[in-house]
């Protein structure tokens, strides 16, 4: 009899233990075993701490939902839409999707994402960039998680607040100077073939590339008089700053600041742990301003947004988890684990969110229109070609007409 009892307990065992590992490997593939009590929200994010703050969120937001059960799965950046279009038509996609904004072109045109559940009040509460940059169409999409955007560090030890410029001739002044002082040390150090960064210094007087709106992709306006003018000063800085023979990629800036040898660095906040782990005191500041302005330079904006997906089950839920995202309480917790700049207007324990916030008002959304691809694709060899001599105008023009969509 006991030798019965104990057969029949190890077979239901066995077949709770084989149900347990179907649930969890369904699970890995973004869906969940549901009950009429308990629904799941499955959302798929990245790791490095993000995975942390959705963790913890899904536990508080459960705690005041107990029917609702959000289930985490990582999925790569790359790899979020291919396996959203692959997976969603098959009921395996997730209700919750992370992208950057400039995917949003795409996710929109592919049918992909559900619109903003209470577009208005959601937009009110986030800060206006982040807005901006997840309306396409005239619509809202997804709600914002963080924000991005980069801005000057500058090393206390090499150049005091004092100094910190805020035009690009003063910084020009205070750079020849320092370097004539410090034959073994850089005043200023950027990774300039990089679109991203440098795009600056084609938006004086409101020049954006795809136009105010960031949609007119027959307009990419990088052959404009500002967008002229401005790269026109971004070659000079070559000889200008010293920065002939210079390795410049984003990795040997980082290192050149984070070893002590580069007194200003225009990099973002994600770099901020790592200056702060290599012992340098430093600061935040916004990006000098161009020539003839006296507000800092134009620096492109990143929004990471949460997307309800247009396959989700669960569409109501997912919206109102989304929303939780973006509560005070909740920015908070993801600035602790992530070091990301919030969305909404709310106060984090950081010395240099100042500086960061005050180039956030400065800067504009990264167009998310397709022909942004065509961007990316063009932009990194006329930065090098202006970089290394040649003529500016020549290059913008044909930079220009690649970049049409």
């Amino acid at each position: 009899m006991n030798i019965l009892k104990n057969k029949t307990y190890i077979l239901a065992s066995l077949a709770m233990i084989t149900l347990a590992l179907t649930g969890c490997s369904k699970n890995n593939k973004g869906t969940s075993i549901e009950s009429d009590k308990e629904i799941h929200i499955r959302v798929w994010e990245t790791k490095n701490g993000v995975d942390e703050f959705i963790k913890q969120a899904a536990k508080a937001y459960t705690e005041k939902n107990p029917n609702v059960v959000i289930d985490y799965v990582h999925v790569s950046l790359n790899d979020m839409i291919p396996m959203l279009e692959a997976d969603g038509p098959n009921d395996i996609g997730p209700d919750i999707i992370a992208s950057p904004h400039d995917s949003l072109g795409k996710l929109v045109s592919k049918k992909l994402i559900l619109p903003t559940e209470n577009a208005s009040e959601v937009s009110r509460k986030v800060l206006g960039a982040c807005s901006k940059a997840l309306t396409y169409g005239g619509k809202m999409y997804g709600y914002p998680a963080c924000a991005e955007t980069y801005a000057l560090f500058y090393n206390k030890k090499l150049i005091s607040e004092n100094e910190v410029p805020k035009s690009w001739e003063e910084l020009i002044r205070w750079v020849q100077n320092f370097n004539r002082t410090h034959p073994n040390k850089l005043g200023f150090v950027m990774d300039v073939t990089n679109g991203y960064y440098s795009i600056l210094f084609t938006t004086a007087n409101g020049n954006r590339l795809y136009g105010e709106s960031g949609t007119e992709a027959t307009n990419p306006n990088m052959n404009t008089p500002a967008a002229v003018s401005g790269m026109k000063l971004f070659q000079s800085l070559r000889t200008k700053l010293n920065l002939e023979g210079i390795e410049l990629s984003s990795s040997a800036c980082d290192g050149m600041f984070s070893s002590g040898n580069a007194a200003m660095h225009i990099t973002g906040l994600w770099n901020v742990s790592t200056f702060e782990k290599a012992g340098i005191d430093f600061g935040v500041a916004p990006i000098p301003s161009l020539p003839g302005e006296s507000k800092p330079a134009s620096s492109f904006s990143g929004t990471r947004g949460m997307f309800v997906t247009s396959y989700s089950k669960h569409p109501k839920e997912a919206a109102d988890f989304a929303a939780f995202l973006i509560t005070p309480e909740m920015q908070q917790l993801r600035f602790e684990l992530t070091g990301v700049l919030p969305s909404i207007n709310t106060t984090v324990n950081s010395k240099y969110m100042a500086g960061f916030l005050k180039q956030l008002d400065a800067a504009f959304p990264m167009p998310s229109i397709p022909a942004m691809g065509n961007f990316w694709g063009a932009v990194g060899s006329a930065l090098w070609n202006i970089w290394n001599g040649a003529d500016v105008q020549a290059e913008l023009d044909s930079l220009n007409i690649k970049c049409k969509g």
